[in-house]
């Protein structure tokens, strides 16, 4: 993995944590206290799919 993307891997794994903390277990998951939480763990999420989706691709065009 590239720098880049390693920065990034470790700002999206901060920004889920952050927000799994924040949470709070006692009420509904999807009440309007947490809701905004969990779009964010879900974005969250994604980027960091979209991050190993775009590394593989980088190292597809890599030859060896």
């Amino acid at each position: 993995m590239q720098k880049f993307y390693k920065v990034f891997l470790i700002v999206f794994v901060i920004i889920i944590g952050i927000n799994v903390y924040a949470i709070d277990f006692n009420t509904d998951l999807l009440s309007e206290d947490n809701l905004k939480f969990v779009f964010s763990i879900g974005a969250g999420v994604i980027g960091l799919i979209l991050l190993f989706v775009m590394n593989t691709w980088s190292k597809i065009g890599v030859r060896k």
